[in-house]
């Protein structure tokens, strides 16, 4: 195997969660260009049929699952669907999130709740699933933040405290899966890249307080994080596991 086969996902197939928007349209598309089928799943079925257009425009095959990840059966059913369709599950990426910019006085419970439901429970809930039936060589991606390793300076508690909790669930998870069942689990830590998500925070957050943290005075672009996600993917990160790996144009260290 050369290099850059080593990256190639030729005959796998990988599940996206929050793959109707997003980072997760683009992480489904880039897991399409490297070779594997994709299963994607979210809670809005309309805007997952635009990712499945998008992943058989590739030449690869796309299976449309919507369910919440917050709901352990509907992640169970969503991996069933995935190994009735093509027989197997290689790849996790657990992208499914939201988000919440409320100063922690006025925080209610019920929507910081609500962000660690899906940000962590959902990761729990679709990564348990998916072990369940991934054989040795498998790996999962969960995507963290850089928010659960540093801080910027608006409110984001329920957002920050969710993605610490998906960055330790993952270094967990890799010391139980990895020497049993032969399962590497890795995260991601995104710094703020364009997506619906910063987009929603506007323009004058982004200029106040996130570019002036980042080292090249810019907001991140997909495809500068779409390699980061093959790499743990691949079999290129054979001996990578438990790790967070940042990707955020030097955030944590300005």
């Amino acid at each position: 195997m050369t290099i850059l086969d080593s990256f190639r996902l030729d005959g796998k197939v990988a599940v996206v969660t929050g793959a109707s928007s997003g980072l997760g349209v683009g992480f489904a598309t880039a897991l399409a260009e490297a070779g594997a089928d994709v299963v994607l799943v979210a809670r809005r079925a309309d805007r997952l049929a635009e990712t499945a257009a998008a992943v058989e425009a590739l030449g690869r095959r796309a299976l449309a699952v919507s369910g919440d990840v917050v709901d352990p059966q509907a992640c169970t059913d969503a991996v069933a669907r995935a190994m009735e369709e093509f027989g197997r599950v290689d790849v996790l990426v657990n992208n499914a999130g939201i988000g919440s910019a409320v100063p922690a006085l006025r925080e209610e419970p019920d929507e910081f709740r609500r962000v660690v439901d899906v940000n962590l429970n959902g990761t729990m809930w679709m990564a348990q699933a998916c072990a369940r039936v991934m054989t040795p060589g498998s790996t999962i991606v969960n995507i963290a933040s850089v928010l659960g390793l540093t801080s910027v300076l608006m409110p984001q508690a329920a957002y920050s405290a969710s993605k610490a909790a998906v960055i330790a669930l993952t270094k967990d998870l890799a010391q139980q899966w990895t020497p049993r069942k032969g399962i590497r689990v890795n995260a991601i830590a995104p710094g703020y890249f364009v997506s619906e998500m910063t987009d929603e925070m506007g323009d004058d957050a982004m200029s106040r307080y996130v570019v002036p943290r980042t080292l090249f005075g810019r907001l991140g672009e997909q495809g500068e994080l779409n390699p980061a996600l093959l790499f743990l993917a691949s079999e290129a990160s054979s001996y990578v596991t438990g790790v967070t790996l940042p990707v955020d144009g030097g955030m944590l260290v300005s």
